[in-house]
């Protein structure tokens, strides 16, 4: 439900701006304004509870419905989209505050890629996969594996890509067989709600998709105090250690994207244009707001310099503001809470020596969350931008002697998402990239493999555990099950397997010869263990 804003309303929201959330109801604003947009009353645990229990009621069915048909749903989505993209693009850049470009190119676009791949994908993905006999005495048996959903998947998404992210995994977890329950970021309800009525156009069974409204301090308690059976959760790393270890109570399997100190590594032979440009892209997209977005920048100390003149005229060229503007460059960040984090993490940075190299300018006169992409140089890894994920459009620059130091600086953190290697020299730069800790890696690009839709997402230590998006991330929404049969058993001459009781001395030495058959010494060891071995196969024919 959408309330009408009035005065009192925008009251609420003024008091309620950083959490999103006033007296059972979230207030949304617009970043770029801090006007009131919208209000949306906010679910109870006990709605929580129930959301879960008919959800389990519904997936059997849900289950047992043929792929084509769920396909057949799924399609719609992506119809929906597409009659509502300009309306979806503006509705993301109204309540995240990242531009109407970044919001089509980054997050509508992506969502209906996703589904044209996990669609045309689904059947090989969740298609039984029949394993090789392991060795001549059990050569009878044949198994497989197939997948088989977890049941009731519960999803906590973020703000800062609040319809792509989610999007992609209820698609990934309804393919699969699973009923979901969104969780959707307070800061951003407007587009929680507007992914809802894309769902909801499907026109899915009762209780196959359920959408919650809660404050993120207690979704993940009521969900997995509901008893969901596997939760997706993308956000910080205090709260998805929070989770992992609530979720520990009772085993419930976790897929945690968690956060990210991303290095770029420029050589001395990048083409320094398109690295300058990619970090531009890369470092400021989505004001600084993306997890796989560059934070530190290492470059060979030869180009240093060159590579600082290039990036300072792309950093003060942005143009910051509005972002349902098509010629604004760098939207609004989202939250005020977020705006002091990034001020404290430069403020500190300034403290201990470093310098801003270049800024961009901001709108003036102007209440919106705004704040300059801001270059700094003379970092080092005691300051908190080049130690810890500061969110914002904010790069540190060092130069380095070589790619070993590049190397070591970039891994050296806690976290690990994502990372980039900028050389006209692709296998070099391959090379280098493999001795980074990331869970993705990109070569003269970066921030761009999210949206890959066949492109697995996840990353090293505190940057989370498990997979999204491609084979991998669709194999998160289900659990392998492992099918054993005996091609013989159906024959009435197969009585039983030699090595069941009554036990006797021919079955001993039936193991010890299959032991011999594989592994003794030269031709007459061996064929003394085969003898033994078929003396006691025998067994399996006869009754006894």
């Amino acid at each position: 439900m959408n309330a009408q804003v009035s005065g009192t309303a925008e009251h609420q929201a003024s008091a309620a701006k950083d959490q999103g959330v006033k007296n059972d109801v979230t207030v949304c604003t617009n970043p770029a304004s801090c006007e009131v947009i919208a209000i949306y009353p906010i679910h109870t645990l006990d709605d929580v509870k129930n959301a879960v229990i008919n959800a389990r009621r519904a997936q059997p069915a849900w289950q047992a419905v043929p792929l084509k048909k769920k396909i057949a749903y799924v399609k719609k989505f992506a119809q929906y989209i597409q009659k509502n993209s300009a309306k979806l693009a503006e509705i993301i850049s109204q309540d995240n505050g990242k531009t109407i470009f970044d919001a089509m190119f980054a997050e509508v676009g992506p969502a209906t890629l996703a589904t044209s791949y996990y669609c045309k994908n689904a059947a090989e993905f969740l298609a039984d996969r029949k394993l090789k006999a392991g060795n001549i005495m059990l050569m009878n048996k044949r198994s497989r594996i197939v997948r088989v959903p977890y049941g009731v998947v519960g999803i906590i998404s973020p703000w800062n890509y609040p319809f792509a992210i989610p999007f992609s995994e209820v698609v990934m977890g309804l393919l699969a067989g699973n009923t979901v329950i969104l969780k959707a970021a307070s800061e951003t309800q407007m587009v929680g709600h507007a992914l809802k009525e894309c769902i909801d156009y499907a026109g899915l069974p009762e209780h196959v998709f359920t959408y919650i409204n809660m404050p993120g301090n207690k979704a993940g308690d009521a969900l997995l105090d509901a008893g969901v059976d596997k939760l997706f959760f993308t956000g910080s790393v205090p709260i998805g250690k929070y989770l992992m270890k609530k979720a520990s109570e009772n085993l419930t399997p976790l897929v945690l994207e968690l956060g990210g100190n991303d290095a770029m590594i420029v050589c001395e032979d990048a083409d320094l244009y398109r690295a300058a440009c990619g970090a531009v892209w890369a470092g400021m997209q989505n004001a600084g707001q993306s997890c796989g977005g560059v934070e530190r920048i290492y470059v060979d100390r030869k180009i240093y310099h060159e590579f600082l003149a290039v990036l300072k005229e792309r950093v003060e060229g942005l143009r910051v503001g509005d972002g349902n503007c098509l010629m604004t460059d760098i939207g609004a960040m989202t939250t005020r809470k977020q705006m002091r984090t990034v001020q404290e993490h430069i403020d500190d940075a300034l403290a201990k020596g470093a310098k801003i190299f270049a800024q961009s300018k901001c709108p003036q006169n102007c209440k919106g969350n705004f704040i300059p992409c801001t270059v700094l140089t003379d970092v080092d890894h005691t300051m908190l931008v080049m130690k810890d994920e500061t969110f914002g459009p904010v790069v540190g620059v060092m130069p380095v002697e070589n790619m070993e130091q590049a190397i070591a600086l970039a891994n050296d953190s806690n976290l690990g998402l994502t990372c980039s290697v900028w050389s006209k020299n692709r296998k070099k730069a391959v090379q280098i990239g493999r001795r980074v800790m990331a869970g993705a890696v990109m070569i003269n690009d970066h921030l761009m493999s999210h949206g890959l839709a066949e492109t697995p997402w996840g990353g090293f230590k505190e940057s989370g555990i498990g997979r999204t998006h491609g084979d991998i991330g669709f194999a998160e929404m289900t659990q392998p099950q492992v099918i054993v049969d005996d091609i013989l058993s159906a024959m009435p001459f197969v009585r039983r397997n030699f090595w069941w009781q009554p036990f006797e001395k021919l079955q001993y030495d039936g193991m010890k010869g299959l032991i011999d058959l594989f592994h003794g010494k030269g031709f007459w060891e061996r064929f003394v263990g085969l003898n033994k071995l078929g003396h006691a196969f025998y067994r399996s024919f006869v009754k006894k």
